[in-house]
């Protein structure tokens, strides 16, 4: 039986960063404006464990928000004691924090590995200089090789968090941020799209006319070449966009930008329906009636957007499709056929074949 992944999730908003990068407001973002404390960590992850089959799960502990290693190193040990104990007696898995570029340093590292760490993410948003200026957020792209490259090499799992259509940041940046994270290797990314936030710097420049975030679409269009890019360098992507809350919704705290609760999933159909075009153009430009196998689990991911993508490339190639949902249908592949022939194409070989 394969083993479902669980989060425990602490927020510890705005503790430890110097800076007001223009785009955040952390306790909007995490939704938590009260001090964690020790006791409240060991209370959380109680309640979590009390819903969760522990023989047929893998759980972990998470720090979000903020910038971990830049709080007091005793206040840190704290927070980690009720992580550490919960480890040691197989409560949970495995501990995470997020953390600056900056905040990273052997001291700090020998630390977390002392308290029994084993992930760290490095919010690095953007590896263009002048991006990172304008967003002020107070490192440099040396200051993320310098940090992951130290992380690997105390052993832990790194992930880096990269954010799209920040001002100054273009299609051309966001492809160079991608390259150069791939460079460094991670076990993971985060893509995140640039919200205008209530209350941010950011929101200031919108309402002035000197900022325009991405729309939907255009955020679609450069995400899927990031995805693309990163599942070609054998990179998971584990989070497309803000997960949805109370706050973080169109008409709460968020005033405009890029958001769509399932911004990955339209991502993922784009790219799905461009697969089913490339088969369409290049083993089936004759044909006319075509029929469409797919496993029932991917669906949604085909007809995601109120069918938007597919009946865009339905109509782009003039042709009439059939869909069948079929089990035996590997998840990972579709089955393009008509009268005479057919063709299956997993999305692995598809990223391969394209740009």
């Amino acid at each position: 039986m394969n083993k479902k992944y669980y989060i425990i999730p602490i927020f510890v908003p705005n503790r430890g960063c110097p800076h007001n990068c223009i785009f955040c407001d952390q306790k909007k973002i995490t939704n938590e404006t009260n001090e964690i404390t020790p006791e409240f960590v060991e209370k959380q992850i109680s309640l979590y464990l009390s819903t969760i089959d522990r023989k047929n799960s893998y759980v972990e502990l998470s720090f979000f928000g903020g910038s971990f290693t830049g709080i007091p190193l005793d206040y840190q040990n704290r927070l980690l004691k009720p992580a550490f104990n919960a480890l040691n007696s197989n409560k949970i898995d495995d501990i995470r924090l997020s953390t600056r570029p900056d905040y990273i340093d052997e001291k700090i590292l020998k630390n977390l590995k002392e308290n029994k760490v084993g992930v760290i993410e490095l919010g690095v948003q953007s590896m263009d200089s002048e991006v990172l200026k304008l967003s002020e957020r107070g490192h440099t792209s040396k200051d993320v090789i310098a940090a992951s490259i130290l992380i690997k090499k105390f052993g832990f799992k790194l992930g880096l968090q990269m954010m799209v259509g920040l001002p100054g940041d273009n299609e051309e940046k966001d492809l160079y941020t991608a390259d150069e994270i791939i460079k460094l290797k991670p076990d993971f990314v985060r893509i995140y799209p640039a919200l205008v936030i209530k209350d941010t710097y950011m929101e200031y420049m919108y309402n002035n006319g000197l900022y325009k975030p991405l729309s939907v679409d255009d955020c679609i269009l450069i995400c899927k070449k990031l995805y693309i890019k990163f599942m070609k360098n054998s990179i998971p992507i584990i989070r497309i966009g803000l997960q949805t809350t109370d706050n973080i919704n169109v008409g709460k705290d968020v005033v405009s930008g890029p958001f769509h609760p399932a911004i990955r999933e339209l991502i993922e159909s784009s790219i799905l329906n461009d697969m089913v075009d490339y088969i369409i153009n290049n083993d089936f430009s004759n044909d006319k009636n075509l029929l469409i196998k797919i496993n029932p689990k991917n669906i949604s991911k085909l007809y995601a957007g109120s069918k938007k993508y597919f009946n865009n490339m339905v109509k782009k190639n003039n042709v009439s499709i059939k869909t069948i949902q079929e089990k035996s249908i590997d998840i990972n592949c579709i089955l393009v056929s008509s009268p005479t022939k057919e063709r299956k194409m997993s999305i692995y070989e598809y990223l391969n074949l394209v740009k």
